[in-house]
């Protein structure tokens, strides 16, 4: 008979090729619908929850992916769970660090005007339509907790609207060679303003929840200084990484990365998820921020081209399948209901397309360029999954309302990358791509590397 440690890590190996398995059998279906891989893995971590394999076979389900374990009469979180949170947290801080790693301050640098004008109108407009949108959900009484007051709520789908994922726009832009663009470069600027935002929200409603307003302040006055700690210090102090002198040997049995940066290289990432996580506003914010100080060149390109298949293909996925345990469609048929899921889906599509659009052709794009930008926007995927999770384990909303902003984060995400290749492809019949400087002529860019180069996020 197994040890109980060696029946969880048992559990674990079977669970995560279970995962690999579904999403590589779904992947050609999304692949001819003009979607990106990580679509096939969120979509797998649905049917592997409750709401479909909990449906069609819940005694398979409940084996393979056990969520509770009752001992002398107290439900506790099962092992396996906690095994499976664990490595899919481990995936998400490591991605994203490979998306701070890849991503492109110099370009930010030469549009910093258009990326803050838009990046305001992006996190404001859908901001005050999320807050609306929350005040009322609350007064309902189904979707948030007693403990949550109108204002909290307000502020929580304030946050939830507004949210555009780094991870799952880095893979859309990736996939769609806008790498190294304008478009490409301005929209992650933009998801990282919108995400941060959203976070000192979510930091704001949890702290006040739980009667500690201290924890508020402590959010904000540690990410700040975390910042400034990073890029006015730390910055300069990783550079050293690309001079480090390494014994050959260790080199060669390391794949060609040095064993000592490499490992200066991980114990930042980790630290910095850490001490974020700690402040109170994400990890992932950390290990983003890690990302973009390290030191460009061979030593950090030769890291990302080795770690990026074992993180997207292996250890993300099991962040996507925690959150399908967590999502149940069978709680939102209920007509009241319906109509709620239907209204932020709605408000969350248009506020965020509308908004980030206008103001992105009123900044001098074109109205192709800023209708992709808009399309972009609606990417919420990873980090919307990770505030929602985040707001069911504080006791803040109900499984009715993490259901629906799930299904909403879905639905926007998998529209994003159609309808931003809808207008590639307009502007490709007047022989126009989109390029570093924005919209130009596609004979200039194939001078330019610009669709194919960068991060490779899974694939």
């Amino acid at each position: 008979m197994q040890s109980p440690l060696l029946e969880v890590s048992t559990h674990l190996f079977l669970q995560l090729a279970v995962i690999l398995i579904t999403y590589q059998l779904l992947w050609p279906i999304f692949r001819r619908l003009a979607q990106v891989q990580v679509i096939a893995i969120m979509i797998a971590g649905f049917l592997l929850g409750p709401s479909m394999l909990g449906w069609v076979w819940p005694e398979a389900q409940r084996w393979l992916f056990p969520t509770h374990l009752e001992v002398a009469g107290a439900t506790l979180v099962h092992p396996s769970l906690s095994a499976l949170h664990v490595v899919g947290q481990l995936g998400l801080i490591m991605y994203m660090f490979l998306v701070g790693a890849s991503f492109k301050l110099d370009i930010v640098g030469k549009h910093l005007r258009q990326a803050g004008a838009t990046s305001a109108t992006g996190v404001v407009v859908p901001m005050v339509l999320g807050g609306l949108l929350g005040w009322w959900l609350v007064d309902d009484g189904r979707f948030f907790t007693e403990r949550v007051t109108t204002w909290q709520g307000a502020l929580f789908l304030a946050a939830a609207v507004s949210v555009t994922a780094f991870p799952i726009l880095a893979w859309i832009i990736y996939d769609s060679g806008l790498v190294n663009t304008r478009l490409g470069t301005m929209a992650l600027a933009c998801a990282a303003v919108d995400d941060a935002c959203a976070w000192i929200l979510l930091a704001v409603v949890v702290a006040t929840a739980n009667d500690d307003p201290i924890s508020a302040y402590i959010a904000v006055g540690g990410g700040f200084a975390y910042l400034g700690f990073m890029f006015l210090l730390a910055r300069n102090w990783l550079t050293r990484l690309n001079s480090w002198r390494t014994h050959r040997g260790d080199v060669e049995r390391s794949g060609g990365i040095p064993v000592g940066p490499l490992t200066v290289m991980l114990a930042v990432v980790l630290l910095a998820a850490c001490l974020t996580d700690f402040v109170g506003i994400h990890s992932v914010v950390g290990a983003f921020v890690a990302g973009v100080v390290m030191p460009r060149g061979q030593l950090l390109d030769k890291v990302v081209e080795r770690f990026e298949p074992v993180v997207g293909h292996l250890l993300l996925p099991a962040f996507f399948i925690y959150t399908g345990l967590n999502t149940q469609f069978s709680l939102i048929f209920e007509p009241a209901v319906l109509v709620a899921a239907l209204v932020v889906l709605v408000v969350s599509f248009v506020s965020k397309f509308g908004a980030v659009g206008l103001v992105a052709r009123f900044q001098g794009m074109t109205w192709r360029e800023a209708g992709a930008m808009g399309a972009l926007a609606n990417a919420r995927g990873l980090m919307e999954l990770v505030l929602l999770n985040i707001g069911l384990d504080e006791g803040l909303i109900t499984s009715r309302l993490y259901t629906i902003l799930a299904i909403m984060t879905t639905v926007t995400t998998f529209v994003a990358t159609p309808l931003q290749r809808a207008f590639e492809r307009n502007a490709r019949k007047y022989g126009l791509v989109f390029g570093p400087t924005g919209e130009q002529s596609a004979m200039i860019a194939s001078g330019h590397s610009v669709n194919r180069s960068g991060f490779n996020p899974v694939g």
